[in-house]
This record gives C-alpha cells, structure tokens and sequence, in this order.
C-alpha cells in the first residue's frame, strides 16, 4: 500500500472527486478526515465506504471559506490520528452568470471558497507539517480552467487562476521544509456539478470533440493521480500543474 501509516485530510469529499480520493487515499493505507459543509449523511456515507475497503476515517463538518472551520478540521484530524501528512484541497462551487450580470456577492463567495478556502487549508496544513518536521504532502484540485478561460464563469477561473500562482509560489516556500506543493487540474468528470450534461444530448456531444480521448473522466481518473502526489513516488514533484483532462488542453479551440 503506498500511503500505509499516512493521515490525510480532503476537504469537500463526501461527493464527487473529493470522495474519490479519500476512498483512495484509505485503500492505499492512509487514515482519512472526510470534509462535509452541509449533508453530514454524505459524510457518513464517505466514512463507511472507506472503511468496508480496510481503511480508517472520520467525518467532520467545516465550511472552507471560515478560518475557524478550517482550523477545527484540522484540530480534529490531529486528536483522531495523531498527525497530517496529506492535505488535499478540494472543496469548491461555481455559479455561472455572464461577467456583465455578475453580483459582486456571487464574485465574493465563489472566491472565498475556491480561493481563500485553499489558501487557509495550505497555510493550517503546513503550519502543522512544519511542526512535525517530516515534511508533507499539499494537493490543490484546480480545474482546467487556471488555464483556460470560460466565458460566463469569471470568478470561478479567476479563483482557479489564483490557486495555480499561490501552489507555485508557496511550493518553492515550502520546499525547505519538505513539502510539496501541487495542483490536480481536472477538465470535464462525471460528477453531481455536471449532472446536466445527460440532460443535454447537444452540449455533451459538442463537449466530447474537445475532448481527444473522446471521453468524459471519472472521479477515478484523478484520484489515481491524488494518490501518486500523495505517496513517496512523488517525493522529486513540487510548484507543477498535473492535468487529468483527456487532452483538452491541448485541443480545445483548435477545431
């Protein structure tokens, strides 16, 4: 198992990608702290799968956004494990509004979680890693969109955008200490945000042929990579962008 002994925490993983790699994370021997804001029963359901696979969890609430709650998962990941070696960084929301129709409230929130929620997880979970003085793990779930623009959803790659240059920048801060620091940029994966899609037959196909491997990812997909950053394999690897798109970015526009 490559992350037997490790404690883990992954914010927002009682669903989708985030629960994706904290189901991973517990195969692969890491005691996990599984993050819900609002469906404690998500949480609990996430906690349970993990441990019919062998492995040890916790589920604790706390919004992103709030330094308190964040500092709380954390506390509670220390009193149940004893420690943090991984910090997985992936709760996040979108709401998409042309950029001329866009409320400065809708800009605020989605930066707070997506922005300000990543950087008070980094900063919570390095402090901690510092204290230890074994080094550590730090993995941010981006988006292609750090990359790519996205018309109609501004504060959403502004914040993504903002996530790539703070994991470059703390990733050479850090590296004295051991710890990396790195994003997992997802493109297009079958989770509950794009439910939509099977209700758009057009819109999927058009977003299939920016697609080269023609294909939607799973949560799957990207919890492999998580579970590589996560484990000594990767020990060489800080201040990089890791993009589990299917080839998107290197297609997109290009038809």
């Amino acid at each position: 198992m490559q992350l037997e002994n490790k404690v883990a925490t992954v914010t927002g993983s009682s669903l989708g990608i985030g629960r994706a790699i904290a189901v991973a994370f517990g195969r692969e021997g890491a005691s996990v702290a599984v993050n819900y804001r609002s469906h404690p029963e998500e949480g609990q359901e996430a906690v349970e799968e993990i441990e019919k696979g062998g492995g040890k969890a916790i589920s604790v609430q706390a919004d992103v956004s709030d330094p308190e709650g964040v500092k709380r998962l954390i506390q509670q990941t220390i009193q149940e494990f004893g420690r943090l070696d991984i910090m997985v960084n992936n709760a996040g929301i979108e709401q998409k509004i042309p950029f001329l129709e866009t409320p400065l409230e809708v800009w605020e929130k989605v930066i707070s979680v997506n922005l300000t929620g990543v950087w008070l997880g980094c900063q919570e979970a390095a402090r901690q890693m510092v204290s230890q003085g074994d080094g550590g793990r730090i993995i941010n779930v981006s988006s292609v969109h750090e990359d790519l623009p996205m018309p109609i959803n501004s504060p959403y790659c502004a914040a993504k955008g903002g996530v790539r240059m703070l994991m470059r920048t703390i990733a050479v801060e850090l590296a004295p200490h051991s710890i990396t620091v790195n994003n997992i940029a997802p493109g297009a994966i079958e989770t509950p945000i794009n439910r939509n899609l099977d209700d758009d037959p057009e819109q999927k196909q058009e977003l299939l042929k920016e697609i080269p491997l023609g294909r939607i990812g799973q949560p799957e997909d990207v919890a492999s990579v998580a579970v590589y950053l996560a484990s000594d394999a990767s020990s060489y690897s800080t201040g990089s962008t890791f993009f589990v798109d299917g080839g998107m970015m290197r297609h997109a526009g290009s038809l």
